[in-house]
C-alpha cells in the first residue's frame, strides 16, 4: 500500500475520532464568523481529500472490472457520499428545501458546468469527437422523467401546498423512481451493455494505466477494503460538517440554495476531475457514462432517499423548482438531447452548456 494512502487513511480516521469525541467543543468553537469558517475549511478538507480517495480505488476497480461496471461503481460511490451529506444537513436543519437545492444544483454542475467544460477543452483539443450515441440516448431517457416527475411536477398538484408531496404521492414517486432507475441499471449491466462503450473499430485515446499495488485478480479485494475505508470518513463526517455549514451559511447571511450547491461540489469535484481527465485524453464515451450516470442516479436514488427521510421525520420536503430553475432545467433538458442527439460533439456544444451553467451560478445570488 502507497504512503500517500495511509497517511490519507490515518488522518481522515483521526478526524473522525477527534470530531465524535470533541465535537461540541468544535461546534462551539464554530459561534464566530472566523471560527465558523476556520472549522468548516478543516472538515471540508479532510472530506475533499477522502471523496478523491474514493474516487481512486473505484478507479482502478472500474479497470479491473471493465465498463460499464467501472463506471457504475464509482458513480454510485459518490451517490452514497452526497445521500449522507443531505440527510445528515436535514437531521439538523429546517431548510425544507436542501434535498431539491442540492440535486439541483449536482444537475447544473454535471449537465452544464462539466460537460460544458469537458466537450469545450475536448473539442478545441481534438475537434469533433464520437461517442456511443445509444448510451447517451439511455441515460436521457430516464433522466428527463424522473427529473421533471421530481423536480417539476410538485408544483402542480393540488393535494398539498405547492411544490409538496402527500404521503402518497410521495410513496409512489418512490417506488416508480426506484423501478425506473433499477430497469435501467439492469439493462445497463445485463443485455445492453454495448451501448455504454465505445463501438469497435472507433479510434478513441486511452486513459494512462493506474499503477496497481497488488497483482492479478487478487486486487479486487484489498481495493475494495480501500473503498469502504476512504468513503466511511466521508459518511461519518458529514454531521458535523453539515452542522457547521448551516451556521456559517447563516452567519454570512449567504443565499440559502448555497448549502445544496456547496454540498453538490463536494460530492461531485473528484468524480467531475475524473470526467474532465478522460476528456482531455480523448475518451469522451468515459466522461459521458460519469456525468449522464450521475445525473441518473442522483435523480433515481437521492429523490427516494430524501422523501425517506422526510416521511421518517415528518419534515415537509419541498420538491418543486421555482420558476425561474425550471426554465433553466427545461432549457438543459433541451441543449442536453441536441447535443447527443448526433455522433460527433464540438467544442460549441459545450460553450452553450457553459453559458446555461453561469446563468445558474448568477441566479444564487440575484434570483
Amino acid at each position: 500500500m502507497k504512503t500517500a494512502v495511509v497517511v490519507r487513511l490515518a488522518i481522515a480516521w483521526i478526524t473522525v475520532g477527534v470530531a465524535f469525541v470533541f465535537g461540541d467543543a468544535i461546534y462551539a468553537a464554530s459561534a464566530s464568523l472566523i471560527g465558523s469558517c476556520m472549522v468548516f475549511a478543516a472538515l471540508l478538507a479532510i472530506i475533499m481529500w477522502s471523496a478523491f480517495g474514493v474516487v481512486e480505488e473505484a478507479d482502478h476497480l472500474a479497470d479491473r472490472l471493465g465498463e460499464p461496471y467501472g463506471t457504475l461503481l464509482l458513480t454510485l460511490s459518490i451517490v452514497l457520499i452526497e445521500v449522507a451529506l443531505i440527510g445528515a444537513v436535514m437531521l439538523g436543519s429546517a431548510d425544507p428545501t436542501l434535498g431539491r437545492d442540492t440535486m439541483f444544483a449536482v444537475l447544473m454542475i454535471v449537465l452544464n458546468g462539466v460537460v460544458g467544460l469537458g466537450l469545450l477543452v475536448g473539442g478545441w483539443r481534438y475537434g469533433a469527437q464520437v461517442y456511443n450515441l445509444e448510451g447517451a440516448s439511455a441515460y436521457l431517457a430516464v433522466i428527463m422523467p424522473l427529473t421533471v416527475i421530481a423536480l417539476v411536477l410538485p408544483n402542480f398538484t393540488v393535494s398539498t401546498s405547492a411544490g409538496t408531496l402527500s404521503t402518497e404521492q410521495a410513496i409512489s414517486l418512490m417506488v416508480f423512481t426506484v423501478l425506473l432507475y433499477g430497469t435501467f441499471l439492469a439493462l445497463q449491466t445485463g443485455r445492453h451493455q454495448d451501448f455504454f462503450t465505445m463501438p469497435e473499430g472507433v479510434p478513441h485515446g486511452d486513459l494512462e494505466p493506474a499503477p496497481s499495488d497488488y497483482a492479478g485478480g487478487s486486487s479486487i479485494l484489498p481495493r475494495m477494503v480501500l473503498l469502504i475505508l476512504s468513503l466511511l470518513p466521508v459518511v461519518l463526517l458529514a454531521k458535523r460538517l453539515a452542522k457547521v455549514l448551516d451556521r456559517t451559511i447563516e452567519t454570512l447571511h449567504a443565499p440559502t440554495a448555497l448549502g445544496g450547491v456547496i454540498i453538490a461540489i463536494i460530492v461531485f469535484t473528484p468524480e467531475g476531475l475524473a470526467a474532465l481527465r478522460a476528456v482531455s485524453l480523448n475518451r469522451l464515451q468515459r466522461t459521458i457514462n460519469l456525468c449522464l450516470g450521475a445525473a441518473a442516479s442522483t435523480i433515481g436514488l437521492t429523490v427516494p432517499a430524501v422523501l425517506v427521510l422526510g416521511l421518517l421525520t415528518g419534515q415537509n420536503i419541498v420538491l418543486g423548482l421555482s420558476p425561474s430553475n425550471m426554465v433553466l432545467l427545461a432549457l438543459t433538458l433541451i441543449l442536453s438531447t441536441l447535443t447527443f442527439s448526433g455522433p460527433r460533439t464540438t467544442a460549441l456544444n459545450g460553450a452553450m452548456h457553459l453559458v446555461v451553467f453561469f446563468v445558474y451560478i448568477t441566479l444564487i445570488f440575484s434570483p
